[in-house]
């Protein structure tokens, strides 16, 4: 018996590696997962599509191996928009089953009817409609070559009456991997090497573009005798084990980062897309080292370019430019770094108050060498990025392009479906946690033994930032939160409240400990500030004229609080 297009498609994307979909059945969707049912691919159901976008993309992110995720027509696809969107800006090579109503309904305006390419085009590298059963198994191939290709979201969009028909005759079409460098010419070359054999100081700024070249980029730094700065992105290549590096600058930095790219005479990127331009010299000559052509000057003017990629254009400066035998600046800058570190980890005066840098730092301690960080957007992310210590083995993931909230403990369930036997740690805001909380259910269903922790402040602290800054009064950021470890113990995950700092250390302990999934929830200060490395005097005005609107409102212990809180903790 001949199979049908949505077995056709099941086996393509098995024999392209992909080994998990995530998705919820129902309506057009049935005989793709009844293809699945026979096949090696595990259908992981979820109770909500866009937790199977973040988690699909969380472990397409890790794994760099296809992953898969499945809708139904209208509504189903369209609920896995946002997970897909921030997979797709993260790199992660996913395919999406968009299941679509029958050819012969299309254009009647037939309920549940979306134009899912036009959605779908914006933030994909493939997105194409199979209309006959014979374009089946070549649709399917493209979209996993071109997802892991290109690493981005690849989405084949299968009306309900094609998925059930069988082809009179196809080709043998398969997905292709490929393995290939990126070397610019002798000549791309010389405008960089003449600028750099200048001397003075000078910085590299790593970004995500690093990710395979973490070896080259510390021996040109090393060479150079340069910084190096990184962006979030670049965090578990460039950080660990490297005498070079300074951390991040941004909202998220701290003065080490800061101040070599801000002083630097002549600042390197390489792999580097940083959107800030208020944290790029103003006097420096700039480099920039990317393998797609329109990154170059895309974010900030520069003076050289040059089309390469970061491990080959590394290895090629490396053995041309002159050797710097001066370290003062790179001694300068880590110190600096050395010192903001520090600073920025506060230990409390107060026992009966926890800071979410504690926190952090306590999680640090205890988690395991080669464990899995996610985190949600917005303060918690900082505290991943500064206070979570970089090995050869952690990796960490936050939604850092696409912003969006509620990604933390999604993409950990992916990572931790397809890393079982390693610790996998989410690091939720309360926001986060309670946008998409049904999906703790698919944790105890599955027995996905994810580690939960929640930084309960009772509100969306990093949007009560941006309006404090503003000058505002913080208005509607307010939540009341239950006590999440009694909800998660209700819903059948091991669950605990902390609300004393002495038994945060014993708490984590018996949390991390659980063979299954755990939520640990962890009340923290509410008045924490995430300071940036360099304020300016307006972010000081603003934050006053805040302090002065709050007295004037009669919440001037919001004041006595923000005050002791961030200045006075030591």
């Amino acid at each position: 018996m001949s199979a049908n297009v949505a077995e056709i498609i099941v086996e393509t994307l098995q024999s392209a590696g992909a080994k998990r979909c995530y998705g919820v059945v129902g309506d057009t969707l049935n005989h793709f997962t009844d293809a699945l049912r026979q096949s090696d691919i595990q259908w992981v159901g979820v109770r909500h599509e866009e937790v199977g976008g973040f988690a699909a993309g969380g472990e397409a992110y890790m794994t760099q191996e296809l992953a898969l995720c499945a809708g139904s027509c209208g509504p189903g696809s369209l609920h896995f928009v946002n997970g897909l969107f921030d997979a797709h800006r993260n790199g992660s090579p996913v395919v999406l089953i968009a299941s679509q109503i029958g050819l012969s309904d299309t254009g009647s305006q037939f309920p549940q009817e979306v134009d899912q390419s036009a959605i779908f085009k914006q933030y994909s590298v493939f997105c194409e409609t199979v209309v006959s059963a014979e374009q089946a198994r070549r649709m399917a191939a493209l979209a996993a070559q071109a997802a892991l290709a290109k690493r981005g979201v690849a989405v084949v969009i299968v009306p309900g009456d094609v998925m059930t028909q069988t082809p009179d005759n196809q080709l043998g079409y398969r997905t292709h991997r490929f393995s290939y460098s990126l070397r610019p010419t002798a000549q791309a070359l010389v405008p960089a090497v003449e600028q750099l054999n200048k001397g003075g100081n000078i910085t590299i700024f790593a970004g995500a573009g690093c990710e395979d070249a973490r070896e080259q980029v510390i021996a040109l730094a090393e060479k150079l005798q340069a910084p190096i700065a990184w962006t979030s992105r670049a965090k578990d290549f460039i950080e660990h084990d490297n005498p070079y590096h300074v951390g991040m600058t941004g909202v998220y930095g701290l003065e080490g980062g800061y101040h070599a790219v801000a002083e630097c005479d002549t600042l390197l990127l390489l792999g580097c897309n940083f959107a800030f331009s208020q944290f790029y010299p103003e006097r420096a000559t700039i480099i920039q080292v990317d393998q797609d052509p329109t990154h170059i000057g895309k974010r900030y003017p520069v003076d050289v370019g040059i089309v390469g990629s970061t491990r080959d254009t590394c290895e090629a400066l490396s053995q041309v430019v002159k050797e710097n035998t001066r370290s003062h600046w790179l001694e300068k800058c880590r110190k600096r770094y050395a010192k903001s570190l520090e600073k920025s980890a506060h230990q409390s005066r107060d026992s009966q108050v926890i800071h979410p840098q504690e926190l952090t730092l306590a999680i640090d301690r205890h988690a395991a060498e080669n464990a899995f960080f996610t985190a949600d957007t917005g303060s918690v992310n900082v505290w991943m990025l500064r206070h979570i210590r970089a090995s050869q083995q952690r990796r960490t993931l936050a939604s850092l392009q696409h912003g969006t909230m509620a990604n933390a403990y999604p993409q950990a369930l992916g990572i931790q479906l397809a890393y079982p036997h390693r610790q996998v740690i989410a690091m939720c805001g309360d926001g986060g946690l309670t946008m998409l909380m049904g999906d703790l259910l698919t944790l105890v269903q599955q027995q996905i033994p994810l580690k939960i922790v929640v930084y309960n402040n009772s509100s969306l602290s990093f949007v009560e930032l941006e309006q404090k800054v503003e000058g505002l009064l913080d208005a509607y950021t307010e939540l009341k939160n239950p006590n999440f470890g009694e909800v998660a113990t209700a819903m059948g995950l091991w669950g605990r409240r902390v609300e004393q700092e002495a038994e945060l250390d014993v708490a984590i302990s018996q949390w991390l400990a659980q063979p299954g999934p755990a939520l640990l929830d962890v009340v923290v200060n509410p008045m924490e500030l995430v300071m940036p490395p360099k304020v300016e005097a307006g972010q000081v005005a603003s934050t006053a004229l805040y302090s002065a609107k709050a007295v004037l409102s009669g919440r001037m212990d919001e004041v006595v609080h923000l005050v002791k809180s961030n200045f006075l903790k030591r």
